[in-house]
C-alpha cells in the first residue's frame, strides 16, 4: 500500500480527511485515486514514507 504499511481501516481514516485527494470515481467496489494525486499528497502530508 502506498500510505506505508497502515491498515486497512487507517487507510480508510486517511482517506476521508479533508486535506487528501479527492477520488476520481467511486465504483460499487470503492473510491479510486489518481496515483499522483495520492503520491503528492504522501509527499506532503507523510514524507517518511515517500519513495521519490
Amino acid at each position: 500500500m502506498m500510505l506505508g504499511g497502515v491498515s486497512r481501516q487507517r487507510a480508510s481514516v486517511i482517506a476521508n480527511q479533508r486535506n487528501f485527494p479527492e477520488p476520481i470515481a467511486v465504483l460499487a467496489m470503492g473510491k479510486v485515486w489518481r496515483k499522483s494525486d495520492v503520491e503528492k499528497w504522501i509527499r506532503e502530508h507523510r514524507p517518511d514514507v515517500a519513495t521519490d
